[in-house]
This record gives C-alpha cells, structure tokens and sequence, in this order.
C-alpha cells in the first residue's frame, strides 16, 4: 500500500509518501520558525495560514520527487490530534477533499502516535513490546506499548512538557524562540558545578512530571545572580531535566520488565539526553532507539507510515471529519 502523510499539527508542514513495501519514497517538509520567532512563541492563526499556503506545493513536490501520480496512491492520513485546532482543521481538510477526489480512503493519525512508531522508519527497528518516553511539544509521557494501537500510559506532564520548559526557560536567558536547541547549545559553556537544581517529583512514587517548578526555581535564581551566570544556570537546568527524565524511564523500564526503549520527539534530539540514557543502558541492559535526527521534530513521514499501517488494517477516518486537538493515546483502536 501507498499512502500520502500529511502533517499539520502545530509549527511544521510536512508530507510524505510511504510505500509498505519500498519504505519512504519522499518525505517534504516546511518550518515556520522564521515566522513565529518574532513573537517569542508560535501564533495559532499565523500557524493555520502558513500551512493552507504550504501545504498543496508540499504534496505536489512529493508526488514529483517519488515520480507518482494521483493513481499512485492508494491511501490518505493526515493528523488528527492532538494540536493547534486550525493547523489540523487545514491537514484534515486538504486529507479529506483528496480521498474524496481520488476515489481513495482517509485516516486520522495520532500525532503522539507518529512519533511513538518513527523509530520503525529506521534500518534496525524496535520490536515490542517496548517502553517509549515521548518529549514532543505539549507532550512528556511514558508509555509501553504492546503492539501498535496497544498503549499503556505509565505517567505524563501535570503541568508544562519538557519542551515547553525548554523554551521558556531559554526565554528567561534571553535565547529567544525555538529555545530548546538554543540553551543545549549555551549550556555547554555553563559550569556544572556552580548550580544544583532540584529533580521535580523523584522523591514521590509513580512516573508523572512537573517542570513548572523548575522553571520557576530557574527564574530566582536567574533573579539573584542575573545574566552573567546565565550559561551556568542553563547548564544547571538541563542537568534537572536530564537527570529527572532518565530517572523516570529507568523506573519505568524496572515497573514493566521491559528491556527496549524508544525515545521519540523534538527533545530526543538533546545530546545530553542521549549521552545519559545511553549509560543507563548499559547499566540496566537495555537496547535504546532513536528516530533519524530530520524525524525527531514534527514530519510528515511518521504520519504516512503510521497511515501505512492502520489502513492496512483496515482503519478509516468517518466522511464527517472531526480533528481533537486534545485526543489520549490510550483511546486508540489495537491492531
């Protein structure tokens, strides 16, 4: 099966296409980093506009990279949630008005799901059942996953995600927006030594985060030290949240006898995360996969492949499209 992948849940336009038996033929993508970067943050209604005029050229270049045609495809997916209500409504509707006028079927696509299964876009693909630690935007949760559509969630963000945390606290330094990358970055010339922040909720039991308050322990002392300890500050604050995050997936990993971990989104990117997981790995044994650094943000590859497989499996998005910019994993059909 063929299927087209439409991405446009947020900030990024993406479209792929994603053959079951060839793997990825094209895979476009489109940032809108430059047009938000002024206001500190993503504009829901900029967001919605950009995609409608990104994201028609984006399938045409696609479809002419793979050297396809309409009848080529054999399916659509598109995000369905969880999102920005009209970045969706516009993957949805531009996904729905193609299967219509392809004669082809529709599914809506987890977004979280996307990127959970990303890693199987890879040459050496995790097998589950498998433990994943998902960081993208909103997001920071845990989950075993049983078999696709089968998930568990073991624990999640009470408050502000990881990525959120990032970008905040990078505005607090003067970093600008996007701020994750940024403070990694200037977190490197940071001492490690000077600041100790607090690890939110490792001394309590479960497998829940909260990082609003390590964001407001940032800002105090931000406050009395001011930005000349800024880089060591950022050095303090990514140590809280790396240490704080493999914590949790090793206690995750241990509560679900598990010995494969997936991490999926924008903060797997994060070396430091990486450098740390992989020593916890090696301590507990167990086999850590990433998705290709161009699939750890928003993409529309792991749309079309996640599309790939439920409409395979026979899963179809109902004539009356609906987007659910709040949908839970756990609500998903097994296949």
């Amino acid at each position: 099966m063929r299927v087209l992948g439409i991405e446009t849940s947020c900030d990024e336009t993406g479209v792929a296409v994603f053959d079951s038996d060839q793997g990825l033929l094209a895979n476009t993508l489109h940032s809108q980093v430059k047009l938000h970067a002024d206001y500190g943050g993503i504009v829901p209604e900029l967001a919605s506009r950009d995609h409608i005029r990104k994201l028609l050229p984006l399938i045409r270049e696609s479809l002419a990279y793979a050297n396809l045609s309409k009848t080529d495809i054999d399916g659509i997916a598109y995000t369905g949630g969880p999102g920005l209500a009209g970045a969706l409504l516009v993957g949805a509707a531009v996904g729905h008005s193609l299967a219509w006028a392809w004669n082809k079927p529709a599914v809506a696509i987890h977004h979280m799901e996307g990127h959970l299964l990303s890693p199987l876009l890879e040459s050496s693909p995790p097998i589950f059942p498998f433990c994943a630690l998902l960081v993208s935007g909103g997001h920071t949760m845990l989950v075993a996953a049983k078999r696709i559509g089968a998930y568990c969630v073991l624990g999640e963000s009470l408050d502000d995600a990881v990525g959120e945390a990032f970008d905040k606290t990078a505005k607090l330094l003067g970093l600008g927006y996007p701020g994750g990358a940024a403070l990694a970055k200037f977190a490197e010339q940071g001492d490690p030594k000077r600041f100790c922040f607090p690890r939110p909720m490792l001394n309590r039991p479960g497998l829940n985060f909260s990082f609003s308050g390590l964001k407001t322990y940032t800002a105090n002392t931000l406050r009395e030290h001011g930005l000349e300890a800024a880089a060591d500050i950022a050095c303090a604050f990514q140590d809280a949240v790396v240490d704080t995050l493999v914590a949790k997936c090793r206690r995750a990993l241990q509560q679900t006898n598990l010995n494969r971990l997936v991490i999926a989104g924008g903060v797997s990117a994060n070396l430091a995360l990486r450098a740390q997981l992989k020593i916890m790995g090696v301590q507990e044994n167990v086999q850590i996969y990433y998705p290709r650094l161009s699939f750890c943000t928003d993409n529309g590859a792991m749309i079309a492949f996640a599309g790939c497989q439920r409409l395979m499996a026979g899963d179809r998005a109902d004539s009356r499209f609906n987007v659910q910019p709040r949908w839970p994993l756990s609500s998903l059909s097994q296949l």
